[in-house]
C-alpha cells in the first residue's frame, strides 16, 4: 500500500490517451454548446420577419432564453458536485439536442421561447461542468493552455453555425439549423462509455477502485491500487449538501464577489455581441452573408484571444493578461463605435472576440483554479449563474438602443463599459486565497 497524494498524481502526469479523451469529448460538448448560442443571433433577422417581432421583442425573447441558461448554471452546475460531473454533462447534452430541435418546429415566438428557455437550461449548466473537468484532469504543466484550447470548442462551433449559415439560411430557413441541434445524441453512448466520472465525486463515496482506475489511465507510471491510502486536498468525507456557503469562507468572499462581476461583464458583452452583431451589421449596410460573416470572425477572435491569453497566463500568470485584455476591448469597442472603414471594423471585430469570448475563456480556469476541488464546481457555476445577469440584460438593451434614431454602429459603445468593469473587478481578486486553503487542507481518504 502507498500514499497517494491525487492531485500531485494527476499534476505530474504526462499528455496521453486518457487526456485526449477527456479533451475531445469536452471540446466536442462545448462545440455544440457555441453552435446552440450562436443560432440565436444568426437567425433572428428571419426568424424576426417570419414572426413579425420588432427589435425590442427579438432582443427579449432573447434575454428570457437566457433566463433558462442562468437557472441550469444555478441548478446543474452545483448538482455537479452532489451526482456527479457525468451524469450532469449527459443531462445537459439532452437538454440542448431534444429541445433547441423542437424549438426550431415552433409555430409562433412564445413556442419557440419556451422550448428554447428549456434547452437553454442545459446550455447553462454545460459550461461548468466542462471546465472542471478538464481543470481538473489537465496535467499542471500545460493546463490553462489545454482548458483554453478545449474551450476553443465553443468558438468553432460558433463558426461551424455562420458557415452553415451563409450557405443553407437563405434557401432551407432558420428552422433547419435548429433541428441541427439534434445530432450530439448519436455521440452520448460513447460518451457514456469513455468519460471518466470526477474522482473528487468518487473518493468521499469510498469508490477507491474507480480512483485508481483514474489514476493509472491518466498516470500509468504510478501503479495505483484500490487498497492504496488516497489523500485529496478537497475530498471531505463530512461534505453534504450544497456547499455554496463555502465560497465565502476562508477569506474568499472579496475574491468571490470580484469574479461574479468578471463574469457579469464578460457574458454581458458575449452575448449582446451574439444577440445582435449580425443585425447590427445589416442595419449598416451590410448584405445577409457578410453579416453572418461577423460571428465567423468575432469566434475567430475568440480563439486567437483564448490560444494566446492561454499561452501568456502560463508566463506572466492570468491577472496580468486578463487586466491587458479588459483594457484593449474597451478601446476596441470605441473604436468600432466610429469607424466605417469595412477591413478596419472586420479586425475590431476579431480583437473585440479575443477580449470578450478570450477573456471569458481564460476567466472559467481561473475561476476553477481559486476553488478547493469539493467547491470547485460550485464556484464557477455560481460565478457563471451569476453573470448570466450580463447575458440576460445585455439583447434587452442592445435592442432598445437599435430601436432609436442613433446608427447602428453606435451601440458598440456600450460593450466598452462591462469591460473597464471587468478590468477594475479583477483588481480586488486575491489569489493567495485560494492557494493557500487548497495547500492547508489535505484530507484522508481511507475508506
Amino acid at each position: 500500500m502507498q500514499k497517494v497524494q491525487v492531485e500531485e498524481a494527476i499534476d505530474r502526469s504526462r499528455f496521453n490517451k486518457f487526456h485526449l479523451i477527456v479533451f475531445i469529448w469536452c471540446f466536442f460538448a462545448i462545440a455544440f454548446d457555441g453552435f446552440d448560442i450562436a443560432l440565436y443571433g444568426i437567425g433572428l433577422p428571419h426568424m424576426m420577419e417570419d414572426f413579425g417581432l420588432t427589435s425590442a421583442a427579438g432582443g427579449a425573447i432573447g434575454s428570457y432564453a437566457l433566463a433558462g441558461m442562468m437557472l441550469g448554471t444555478f441548478v446543474l452546475g452545483s448538482f455537479s458536485d452532489i451526482i456527479g460531473r457525468k451524469r450532469i454533462l449527459i443531462i445537459c447534452l439532452i437538454l440542448i439536442s431534444v429541445f433547441n430541435a423542437i424549438a426550431g418546429l415552433a409555430t409562433s415566438a412564445t413556442m419557440f421561447l419556451i422550448f428554447r428557455f428549456i434547452g437553454s437550461i442545459g446550455m447553462g449548466g454545460l459550461m461548468p461542468v466542462v471546465i472542471s473537468f478538464m481543470t481538473e484532469y489537465s496535467p499542471k504543466k500545460n493546463r490553462a493552455m489545454t482548458v483554453a484550447a478545449m474551450y476553443c470548442g465553443y468558438s468553432i462551433g460558433a463558426i461551424v453555425a455562420s458557415v452553415t449559415a451563409m450557405y443553407f439560411i437563405e434557401s432551407l430557413g432558420w428552422r433547419f439549423m435548429y433541428l441541427l441541434s439534434a445530432l450530439p445524441l448519436l455521440a452520448l453512448p460513447f460518451i457514456i462509455k469513455q468519460f471518466p466520472e470526477s474522482i473528487s465525486y468518487h473518493l468521499p463515496r469510498g469508490h477507491k477502485d474507480k480512483v485508481a482506475e483514474i489514476l493509472n489511465r491518466a498516470n500509468p507510471e504510478g501503479n495505483y491500487n484500490k487498497t492504496d491510502e488516497f489523500i485529496y486536498t478537497a475530498a471531505k468525507k463530512d461534505s453534504k449538501g450544497l456547499p455554496v456557503g463555502k465560497l465565502f469562507t476562508d477569506n474568499r468572499s472579496i475574491t468571490t464577489i470580484a469574479f461574479w462581476v468578471m463574469v457579469f461583464s464578460c457574458l454581458m458583452m458575449i452575448y449582446g455581441l451574439n444577440t445582435w452583431l449580425p443585425t447590427m451589421m445589416q442595419e449598416s449596410g451590410f448584405n445577409v452573408a457578410s453579416s453572418m460573416s461577423f460571428i465567423m470572425i468575432l469566434a475567430v477572435g475568440q480563439i486567437i484571444g483564448s490560444l494566446t491569453g492561454g499561452y501568456m497566463v502560463d508566463r506572466i500568470g492570468h491577472k496580468n493578461v486578463l487586466l491587458t485584455m479588459y483594457l484593449i476591448g474597451a478601446i476596441c469597442f470605441v473604436a468600432l463605435s466610429v469607424t466605417q472603414q469595412p477591413l478596419l471594423i472586420y479586425v475590431l471585430i476579431a480583437i473585440g472576440g479575443a477580449c470578450t469570448g478570450g477573456t471569458q475563456n481564460l476567466v472559467n480556469p481561473y475561476i476553477s483554479a481559486f476553488y478547493p476541488s469539493d467547491i470547485r464546481g460550485t464556484g464557477l457555476s455560481m460565478a457563471v449563474g451569476i453573470g448570466r445577469l450580463g447575458s440576460i440584460t445585455a439583447p434587452i438593451l442592445i435592442g432598445f438602443v437599435l430601436m432609436t434614431n442613433l446608427e447602428p454602429q453606435t451601440a458598440f459603445m456600450a460593450f466598452a463599459i462591462p469591460s473597464l468593469l471587468g478590468g477594475t473587478a479583477l483588481l480586488f481578486v486575491r489569489e493567495r486565497s485560494g492557494k493557500t486553503v487548497q495547500a492547508s487542507t489535505p484530507v484522508v481518504n481511507e475508506t
